[in-house]
């Protein structure tokens, strides 16, 4: 754990320093768990945005795209269940008094065994090398068998106390297990409470007329009130889809771990409205999908996995997750549900407007069901750049921090450098920019050595770095450095658009779907 911890503590000090992510009003000694996206960091956002959009919307001809409002009409929290079951589980340490979501505690209690399954596997690979079948020895190995049967037996029946909402179980379950405060050691806990996370707020112009209302604590209500809206100017027939990317807000009990939970945050969502009936085989279908287009940025197969709930929401009948291996352990990224019809019966009812569809075909009107796909932009953010960040022995002894982000979705997709400034080489590398810049975003760096620049933008992330030298002046070529390879190549500067989209396209990053 401390080799973890140690990881993540380099990740957020990477994040500042080279201006991805700040803290929140830092003059003012910052706000718990919200956070700035710096110049960096707001590019990299963005371009993962337009890869999730670019491959949800514009690859597919049955989905499309809304931004619904932040603020809505106070019963869609009513109708959606949020004012009577969006809770946590809250438990207060007497002696510290901390406070920590329950089922976390138990989570990250089962995180600690899994840590001891990985470290059998480290051994036996050590033990057997080449010849090591991890698949055999995880599903055979008495000693991890026994790990993995105690985190299923402390998950289900977390789920199920959960579910019946028994907290004096989840209570009773966190003190057989002799879970201590994390800081204190203290096992002095109180009873478990449900706490409501949504924030609320007032509109009007005083006090005596202002309406109660909640900021958003999910953008998916927002498409579930429109879908009528949008079938019929959309001409939609079943099955079609409705993207949104947007902020909601949660007053989270424990935000921690730096981006991972926050209180404002970002999502991309899409409710998939489908034929009652086909909903087996369209979440088998959208799992596939999003797993691929997680496993096009080349992160490792191995980091994602999917688990599948134990605890279902009283309206699901299938519920997954895509879970990603963040420096602190698997943790959610994504999450794929089969909804059945609940959402869009709920708004009927309590609006008291009809949200069917009319089936030609069949010649009758139902309530679609939905299949929703719905990701963390954040936590997106927080799985690429955690991944990406290594520490690189170099063949002569030293070391270079490098960020290995998929080039198609990193901030600046070239840094052009002259030599030195002066003999007209920072005017070439300034027209080179210039020309540069109507295609990608293009740094210019000309202070310090050119190989401390090169490391400068290794740490950056910057896929390419182009160098101005005096030979270039006469017969108009420059060297071309990749990241990841660190080899040099000397290029016509005609060619560098070429050579650069043929790395950065999202048209060959998507192909891999």
């Amino acid at each position: 754990m401390a080799n973890q911890d140690d990881k993540f503590k380099r990740v957020i000090s990477h994040a500042k320093e080279y201006g991805y992510v700040f803290q929140s009003s830092e003059i003012y000694d910052g706000l718990s768990a919200v956070y700035d996206y710096a110049q960096n960091g707001v590019e990299l956002k963005k371009n993962i945005r337009d890869y999730w959009w670019r491959a949800m919307v514009q690859m597919n001809d049955n989905i499309v795209g809304l931004d619904a409002a932040i603020f809505m009409h106070p019963t869609t929290w009513k109708a959606s269940g949020h004012v009577d079951a969006f809770n946590d589980p809250l438990i207060d340490n007497k002696d510290s008094k901390k406070r920590y979501r329950a089922d976390v505690l138990v989570e990250d209690y089962c995180l600690k065994i899994e840590a001891k399954i990985e470290k059998e596997v480290k051994k036996a690979h050590k033990r057997f090398g080449e010849a090591f079948d991890k698949a055999e020895f995880l599903s055979t190995n008495p000693r991890v068998l026994g790990y993995q049967e105690k985190i299923d037996s402390i998950l289900s029946r977390l789920g199920k106390s959960l579910e019946n909402e028994d907290l004096v179980d989840v209570k009773t379950l966190i003190e057989e297990l002799g879970i201590a405060d994390p800081l204190t050691g203290s096992k002095n806990w109180t009873d478990v409470k449900q706490f409501n996370l949504m924030f609320g707020t007032k509109l009007g112009a005083s006090a005596e007329s202002a309406m109660d209302l909640h900021l958003r604590p999910e953008t998916a209500q927002g498409i579930f009130v429109n879908f009528l809206n949008v079938q019929k100017t959309g001409r939609m027939k079943l099955p079609f889809g409705i993207a949104q990317t947007g902020k909601a807000f949660r007053n989270e009990i424990v935000a921690r771990q730096f981006i991972f939970r926050m209180r404002e945050f970002e999502q991309m969502e899409m409710q998939f409205f489908i034929k009652p009936g086909t909903q087996g085989e369209w979440f088998k279908h959208w799992k596939a999908t999003r797993m691929k287009w997680h496993l096009s940025l080349g992160l490792g197969d191995d980091n994602y996995r999917f688990h599948d709930h134990d605890k279902l929401a009283h309206y699901a009948d299938a519920a997954t997750d895509i879970e990603f291996k963040f420096p602190f352990g698997f943790k959610e990224l994504e999450g794929i549900h089969s909804r059945t019809d609940f959402d869009l019966k709920a708004h009927e009812e309590h609006s008291g407007k009809k949200l069917q569809y009319f089936d030609h075909e069949e010649n009758k009107s139902y309530t679609p069901y939905v299949l929703e796909t719905s990701i963390g932009l954040d936590r997106m953010f927080l799985a690429i750049f955690s991944n990406s960040l290594v520490e690189e022995e170099l063949d002569n002894n030293t070391t270079r921090t490098v960020l290995r982000l998929p080039a198609v979705l990193a901030p600046f997709k070239a840094a052009v450098l002259p030599l030195v400034k002066k003999d007209g080489l920072p005017e070439v590398a300034k027209q080179i920019v210039e020309d540069l810049k109507w295609d990608f975003n293009v740094a210019y760096d000309e202070k310090d050595a050119v190989g401390r620049r090169y490391r400068r933008q290794d740490a950056n992330g910057t896929p390419f770095c182009i160098t101005v030298d005096h030979e270039g002046l006469e017969d108009n070529t420059v060297t071309i450095r990749h990241r990841d390879t660190m080899e040099q190549k000397r290029v016509k500067i005609k060619d560098l658009r070429e050579i650069i989209k043929k790395e950065v396209d999202v048209r060959s990053w998507l192909m891999k779907i």
